[in-house]
């Protein structure tokens, strides 16, 4: 995954902190629930390549957006000015048909403006590229300031606090290109990727290096000379690792693709996988602009994970302490990583019977109450959450041993064992064809069947 600017990562912290601060006050109380921030979401920096050969500059697109905190409200009539004095003689600006330019600062309208929890679209769309004249190294900057109309009132983005760097620059800037996910495909199969690498710059890039992940499922059917090839494995998935470096020069304007295509087989364990492929130029060389030298290739083969539990049965007089132990299983024939997110692959829920105490629990189960809130002591819990790592194999097996006393010898006294997704979003396992073994019982000191 990508690094998060760290602006955006102040941002995401303040709407943690005010997410938080509501789920202490309670969405009850009004003042609290009126709390929200408008944001202006821009990049903190975009390089702006000169010319060649004396042609125009290349135009870049610079992506502005708004949002807002608290989805309890709506917030409209957003109003972005954009001010470019900082940026003359260095960058021209070609203004899109919602912003309306005025000297050297313009009003861009967004109508309704999104809450930024999760994925949004920027709204306003600029199209810079280097002035007539500007030299490399010229630098300059254009600030951003926004207010809208919110539940209470007019609210205004905090002052002073978003801007872009525009940099005039010079050398090669390396695009990949052709990446499309993979849908509709099954386990077995072998895909070319048609991947090529553009030089947007305006300096040549004497060869470039590239390198690729892939996860679990994928295997390279075809290797390339100029690639050197390793597996990893251990407490994380296991991938394999590509580090390439190829002589070819890629003049500006022009496209390369590898001679023997990139051709990607899915295992027979294959489910839900990706490739991630990053390129940069050779020569000692710096990319003009990184955000498009990286990418994502995602497959969907067509499979299924069973993932099963199995509980305990055990007996013993008062007093006593007694061993049950759960049981967790991939029985394949997929394997299951979540990648992206890293949440657990799954979480083996337990509730203790009656009349019995936990005196020991494994290592990674959580102390829960009844509900699933947080319990303050570690042993004597209601129940325990026990979390599988990110991935599981498709022969995957894990056993939790929970130490039980029994208080009181209460017959046929039952827990209850249940797997569930770590997200609540997420009620079921999409890919589980079999959700009647997701569910088992502890039974403590059962009937003697007649």
């Amino acid at each position: 995954m990508r690094p998060v600017p760290t602006r955006r990562s102040v941002y995401l912290g303040t709407c943690a902190a005010a997410a938080a601060a509501l789920l202490v006050g309670g969405l009850a109380t009004p003042a609290a629930a009126a709390s929200d921030t408008l944001w202006i979401n821009a990049p903190s920096e975009l390089s702006l390549p000169l010319g060649t050969a004396g042609g125009a500059p290349e135009e870049r697109r610079l992506d502005i957006g708004l949002t807002h905190d608290n989805e309890n409200y709506t917030v409209t009539d957003g109003r972005l000015t954009v001010d470019i004095t900082g940026i003359a003689g260095i960058a021209e600006v070609t203004w899109p048909e919602n912003c309306v330019p005025s000297g050297t600062t313009a009003l861009c309208s967004v109508p309704q403006v999104p809450v930024g929890w999760g994925d949004y679209t920027p709204q306003v769309h600029l199209t810079v590229r280097a002035a007539d004249g500007a030299a490399a190294g010229a630098r300059g900057r254009i600030v951003y300031s926004a207010v809208a109309t919110g539940p209470e009132g007019e609210m205004r983005a905090p002052l002073d606090s978003f801007d872009t760097t525009l940099s005039v620059a010079s050398g090669p800037d390396l695009a990949l290109g052709g990446l499309a996910p993979v849908t509709d495909t099954l386990p077995g199969a072998v895909h070319d990727v048609p991947l090529s690498v553009t030089n947007k710059g305006n300096e040549r890039s004497d060869g470039f290096s590239l390198r690729m992940s892939a996860s679990y499922g994928l295997g390279f059917a075809a290797r390339h000379p100029e690639c050197a090839y390793r597996e990893t494995g251990g407490d994380y998935a296991p991938m394999t690792h590509v580090d390439c470096t190829f002589g070819q020069v890629i003049e500006p304007g022009e496209s390369f693709a590898l001679p023997e295509g990139l051709d990607l087989a899915l295992a027979s364990h294959a489910m839900n996988e990706r490739l991630d492929i990053s390129v940069e130029p050779g020569a000692g060389a710096t990319d003009l602009s990184g955000e498009d030298n990286y990418g994502i290739v995602a497959f969907e083969a067509a499979s299924t994970a069973d993932f099963a539990v199995r509980g305990a049965r055990v007996a013993g007089a008062a007093g006593e302490t007694v061993a049950a132990t759960l049981t967790f299983r991939n029985r394949g024939p997929a394997w299951v990583g979540n990648l992206g997110s890293g949440d657990s692959a799954a979480v083996v829920d337990f509730t203790v019977p009656k009349g019995v105490t936990v005196t020991g629990a494994p290592e990674g189960c959580e102390a829960r109450t009844l509900s699933g809130g947080h319990h303050p002591q570690r042993l004597g819990a209601p129940r325990y959450s026990c979390a599988m790592p990110y991935w599981v194999s498709e022969t995957a097996k894990r056993s939790f041993a929970f130490q039980l006393r029994i208080d009181e010898v209460v017959p046929d006294a039952k827990g209850r064992v249940h797997l569930r997704p770590e997200s609540p979003g997420l009620p079921v396992f999409p890919f589980d064809p079999n959700t009647r073994n997701n569910t088992a019982k502890v039974v403590v000191n059962p009937t003697p069947k007649a």
